[in-house]
Formats: structure tokens, C-alpha cells, sequence
């Protein structure tokens, strides 16, 4: 007869289940909501289309134009709430499929890596790309496909995705070779389970606790990541409403004065890296964190 082991507990997602239901946990979300509410349903009730010129250019703010308009005669605030929308789909599903595909291959490659043959070789040259990828800036490799494959929604996402899943594959491999020495796998082993049995049930909600937390970094350095390429001219093609575009547009126009222009994307920046790591940091983080 065969009995069933347990897996044993992760302490820091209990501790994340408390954070929850707890009513400063969820006071920490209420500015999150917000930030989806304008990144989802923003461009339906902004007062002008983004791409459209609406006023004289460089127009400072008015009640006509809450945020002023551009050098070419965009309304600014109209502008900076499509680019919510945009740079926070690009950012969180980047995160997502650097996340995936970073436990995938963490995955792999801890749980082979004391291995023999063919599966050895591949852990071992996992970790040897992931070493390559962490040694280039993003931004270098994003420039390069993009010069390459053009720059747009699809092309962002997976470029950024596959460049940011070094960090999440290094932190997933280093909880597996962790997560495998211990006692209760042992024991799983003895009572009959196999080792795929053992990778996804015990060894894969275990050790991958540590890159779901590192998602929300990688939901930051994304958005960045996407302003840059926009400053530098790399990024979505004008006149799509994108945080770094503006920027760059607006740094022209602050130099002579007209300051509305950049400061409303800077802000509307700095305040989404803000609020999604406070809130990620709030909920997610271990119990001995401060």
C-alpha cells in the first residue's frame, strides 16, 4: 500500500493569503483598482482621440485642455491616459510570459542538473544562456529586434519576454536545487511517485513562490524598459499615445518652458512603477520582511 505525501508549506504564501484578507491588504489594492479601471476603460471617456490634433499646439493647461497640448496640438491629458492602457498591457504581459517561461526552464534545468547524458548537457547550457542573457543590457537587445523584426505591440512583448525571463529562470532553478534536497521528496520517492508526479506537484509550488514575486520587478522594468525604447525613437510608431514618445517630445518642449507636455507622462510613469510595487511588496512579500 502507498501513501501519499504532502508537500510541506510555504510560509510566504499563507503569509500572502493574510495580507489578503486583511483589511490594510486590501486598502493597498485601492490604488492598483484604480490604475486598472483608467488602463482598461480610459480611452472610452477620455475628452479627445489621442491621435487626433485637437487644439492650437503647446497650448499650457486649461479647462478646455486639463494637461495642455503638445508641440503638434494633442491633447495631453487624453493622450496620457491611452498610453495607461497600452504601456500596462505591454508590461503585464510581458511579466506573464517571463514568469512562464522562466519557471519552465528553471524548472528544467535545476531538476537536471546532477543528471547524466543528453538532459545534463542541456541544464548545464541553460544556465550558460541565462549567464550571456544577464550580461546585455535590455535595452541593447531590444533595439536589436526591434530593428530587426519592426517595432510593435507583438514584437515588444515577446523581445522583453524572453530577455526578462533570465532573472525569473535563475531565482526558479535556485529553489529547485533547494526544494530537491529535501526530506519529504525523499519520501515521496519511497512511497512511489514518479519524478514527474514529484516536479509538478511538490517541487514546482515550492520553488516557484520566488519568481511569482519577483513578477511585479519585472512588470516595472518593463514599463521602463518600454519608455526608453519610445524616448530614443525605437519604440511604437508615432502618433501612438506611449509614455516614452511624450516624453521625449516633451523634453524638447520643457527646455523652452512648456513643461506640461513631459510632466504629465513622468508622473503618470513614476506612479504606476509605484503603485504596483507597493501593492505586489504589501501582498506578496515573506513574513520576515519588513
Amino acid at each position: 500500500m502507498t501513501t501519499t505525501v504532502n508537500p510541506q508549506p510555504v510560509p510566504s504564501r499563507s503569509a500572502a493569503r493574510d495580507r489578503r484578507s486583511a483589511p490594510s491588504g486590501w486598502l493597498a489594492l485601492i490604488p492598483l483598482f484604480l490604475l486598472v479601471a483608467v488602463a482598461v476603460f480610459g480611452s472610452f471617456v477620455v475628452p479627445y482621440d489621442p491621435i487626433r490634433v485637437v487644439g492650437p499646439p503647446s497650448s499650457p493647461p486649461s479647462a478646455d485642455h486639463w494637461f495642455g497640448t503638445d508641440s503638434a496640438g494633442l491633447d495631453v491629458f487624453s493622450r496620457t491616459v491611452a498610453a495607461t492602457g497600452l504601456n500596462m498591457m505591454i508590461a503585464a504581459l510581458t511579466a506573464l510570459l517571463a514568469t512562464v517561461l522562466g519557471i519552465a526552464l528553471g524548472l528544467i534545468s535545476g531538476m537536471n542538473e546532477s543528471a547524466t547524458g543528453p538532459f545534463a548537457w542541456l541544464a548545464r547550457g541553460l544556465a550558460r544562456l541565462i549567464d550571456l542573457m544577464e550580461s546585455i543590457p535590455g535595452v541593447i537587445l531590444g533595439l536589436v529586434a526591434v530593428s530587426v523584426f519592426g517595432a510593435n505591440v507583438v514584437t515588444l512583448i515577446l523581445v522583453m519576454g524572453i530577455i526578462l525571463c533570465s532573472s525569473q529562470t535563475r531565482l526558479t532553478r535556485t529553489e529547485v536545487l533547494r526544494v530537491r534536497t529535501e526530506a519529504y521528496l525523499d519520501a515521496a520517492r519511497m512511497a512511489g511517485d514518479s519524478e514527474a508526479r514529484l516536479t509538478f506537484r511538490h517541487v514546482l509550488p515550492n520553488a516557484s513562490w520566488a519568481a511569482l514575486q519577483n513578477a511585479s520587478n519585472l512588470f516595472a522594468i518593463s514599463i521602463i524598459v518600454t519608455a526608453a525604447l519610445g524616448f530614443i525613437g525605437a519604440g511604437m510608431p508615432p502618433p501612438t499615445p506611449e509614455w516614452g514618445s511624450m516624453l521625449a517630445q516633451g523634453t524638447s518642449d520643457a527646455l523652452v518652458g512648456r513643461w506640461w507636455a513631459a510632466l504629465a507622462p513622468a508622473v503618470t510613469l513614476t506612479a504606476t512603477v509605484v503603485i504596483v510595487s507597493t501593492a505586489a511588496n504589501r501582498l506578496l512579500r515573506t513574513p520576515t520582511s519588513k
